[in-house]
């Protein structure tokens, strides 16, 4: 996180640049309510209101599934055409308003429609991921090499205390609740998913209103059909060009499966607080609120280790203690345990994102940095549905939900050993050979 002395609007001359910044960086505020409200509020609602029981949790793993799958196969196209038409403007508006719209919606619906309230849980998902895109595409084009760092970490920062605020107003309705006309518990979840949809769509309109595309617009814009066919082509090219790097081929084959386990046990940790533990609603409030705070200063303390370890022997370690986590779930049983769980998670949730793209920017080449990272995060979009499926599915099977976190264990072990086997320095001398030929 930028001191106050390095902040980005203090870094870049002009007051239309600084307002671009400011601006960019709100929309993570913005959707950082959906972040925290979705694994506490929109989770309850879904497991114990619209459909109680196992199949409960099965609905909310398996649309988190589908959702990610759908986002998988939608965020090359929507790459491609918000850079053609030099529409990103217009697909963050399209994507993130939608986002918020489904929510309010889903605030909305009667329980009598539990079909439609799952049908708006999912586009409410698809659309948070593919507003991601062009969202992350204007970065490149507000901040430059010098700045662009602490313009992300600033985003970064104030997305996490949004977050946060999100999930106390929220905790208050639950509190405050019969003062204010919410008598029963579903009104109460009700409320909180209206907040979420309000505080994305509200908070996303600085974004909206001062970002602008940099460049001319195209006098006929690319037809839908021929932006997803050039999308197809350019991660084929892609593909074609990463495998010619085979220590980045395998890191990347390692991160899409490190990063499934990781993405599940975040969508997955307060199912298990709830059912298994028999959390509260505030005491899931509070343990998402410790995850939040602690999540920052693991990020920085991660970063400080990387740099004098390296990147590889920190990965490992990470993902060590993201090992440890599913056993955890199937073999604690107090409730002091889950703290101590989530303490962990916290400690390495940013870390291991922040050193995995550190690991993707060394075994990368300097002149094709922007499209090997974007292939990066297809990557980690293109297998993120396979742990909520596994994990749906076993607790409809078995109709455990320490049993369904202990199946998450194989993605962790499988992404361990595939980046035990990677080489640094001959993936940095490959890199470099790049340049040469």
């Amino acid at each position: 996180m930028p001191s106050a002395g390095s902040s980005p609007l203090s870094a870049v001359s002009g007051r239309g640049r600084r307002a671009e910044i400011f601006a960019w960086a709100m929309y993570d505020w913005a959707n950082s309510a959906y972040s925290t409200l979705l694994i506490t509020i929109v989770m309850i609602y879904l497991q114990e209101v619209v459909l109680s029981g196992g199949w409960g949790v099965v609905a909310y793993a398996w649309g988190i599934g589908v959702a990610m799958f759908l986002a998988a196969v939608l965020s090359p196209i929507v790459g491609a055409l918000a850079d053609a038409n030099r529409s990103k403007r217009t697909w963050l508006a399209a994507t993130a308003l939608t986002g918020a719209g489904a929510a309010v919606l889903m605030a909305s619906v009667s329980l009598d429609y539990p079909w439609l309230i799952l049908l708006l849980f999912v586009l409410m998902n698809v659309a948070f991921e593919l507003a991601l895109a062009p969202y992350n595409g204007f970065l490149p084009e507000i901040a430059d090499e010098t700045t662009m760092n602490r313009v992300s970490a600033w985003g970064f920062a104030l997305g996490y205390v949004g977050g946060a605020i999100a999930l106390l107003l929220a905790g208050m309705l639950i509190l405050s609740g019969p003062r204010l006309g919410l008598h029963d518990a579903p009104s109460q979840y009700r409320a909180g998913i209206l907040l979420l949809g309000l505080w994305w769509g509200v908070f996303s309109l600085p974004a909206l209103l001062v970002l602008r595309d940099r460049g001319r617009r195209p006098e006929h814009p690319e037809p839908l059909l021929r932006a997803a066919r050039s999308a197809v082509r350019e991660v084929g090219r892609t593909l074609a060009s990463v495998r010619r790097y085979r220590v980045l081929a395998l890191f990347l084959v390692a991160y899409l499966f490190y990063n499934d386990g990781i993405q599940t046990l975040l969508t997955q940790a307060t199912t298990l607080a709830k059912r298994e533990f028999e959390f509260s609603t505030l005491d899931l409030f509070y343990l998402v609120l410790a995850i939040q705070f602690a999540a920052l200063p693991g990020a920085l303390i991660i970063g400080w280790v990387a740099d004098r370890v390296g990147q590889k022997a920190t990965l490992l370690g990470c993902l060590l203690v993201w090992m440890a986590l599913p056993v955890a779930a199937a073999l604690f049983r107090e409730n002091w345990h889950v703290w101590v769980m989530g303490l962990a998670l916290a400690a390495v949730m940013g870390g291991t994102q922040s050193v995995s793209r550190a690991v993707v920017g060394v075994l990368t080449p300097p002149q094709r940095t922007a499209e090997f990272f974007g292939f990066f995060n297809l990557s980690g979009k293109a297998g993120a549905w396979m742990g909520p499926t596994l994990f749906g599915a076993i607790v409809a099977w078995s109709d455990s939900v320490r049993l369904a976190c202990l199946s998450i264990l194989v993605f962790f072990v499988v992404g361990w050993c595939l980046v035990t086997r990677i080489h640094m320095g001959r993936g940095r001398q490959q890199a470099t050979d790049s340049l040469a030929g």
